[in-house]
């Protein structure tokens, strides 16, 4: 596979060209395609993920120097939420690089968001590695920090959570509640279902990497699926 192309896309030109192909390289590739030398990008999604944070948050302390911590917390999530991740690491074409095995090529659905949210990471230390911290500030700033008008725009960095339990109270004079319905995966990359209920009336389900994560997804799609 040529990932000079990706390069070109993401603008960063690789002096280790196997650290790149190490970040498009998931685990479940290694069990069909042996080889010397190749590994996962698990590692470099762990240190991608510390140095997105940094980066983003260095970016909002800056934007925003009027707001609480509270807010700009709420604010670094909407941006580096999974969701958001995913479709950046669409738009850059990542799909078109990524290493699976054959079963995990087959899945588009939402194993491969999380795919792509943890590939971008895995990109993001692979730059930091390969080039420093300022090149994959460079890199986070050029993809991500485009989308802060839209987090803005549509609100993401509300807590969905917070903001549908009020209007169930306000319209359906009840309280929600979440339950875990499923939990697929290993123990280091595990996706959590959970569904949401307000008294008998089933509303939504959401996924993430995280109890949390998954019920905020399932208050997001609760307030559109209620038109709230």
């Amino acid at each position: 596979m040529d990932f000079s192309k990706i390069e070109k896309r993401i603008k960063v030109e690789f002096k280790d060209k196997d650290l790149l192909k190490q970040a498009f390289t998931h685990r479940s590739y290694l069990n069909e395609n042996r080889a010397p030398g190749l590994e996962h990008n698990e590692r470099l999604e762990f240190l991608g993920d510390a140095v997105l944070e940094l980066s983003v948050t260095d970016y909002l302390f800056k934007k925003f120097p009027a707001k609480p911590e509270g807010e700009l917390t709420a604010l670094r999530s909407a941006l580096v939420n999974s969701v958001m991740l995913a479709n950046v690491s669409t738009e850059l074409g990542f799909n078109e690089y990524l290493l699976l095995s054959r079963g995990e090529a087959k899945d588009v659905g939402r194993a491969r968001q999380y795919i792509l949210a943890n590939t971008f990471e895995s990109v993001v230390g692979a730059i930091y590695m390969d080039a420093g911290y300022k090149a994959a500030d460079e890199f986070i700033h050029l993809a991500l920090m485009p989308h802060m008008k839209e987090v803005e725009e549509k609100k993401l960095w509300l807590d969905a959570k917070s903001y549908f339990q009020e209007k169930a109270q306000e319209f359906l004079g009840s309280t929600p509640t979440y339950k875990t319905i499923k939990e697929t995966g290993p123990d280091h990359d595990k996706i959590f279902t959970v569904s949401l209920h307000v008294g008998d009336l089933f509303i939504s389900e959401g996924t993430g990497k995280s109890k949390q994560e998954a019920e905020q997804d399932a208050a997001r799609k609760g307030l559109e699926a209620r038109g709230w």
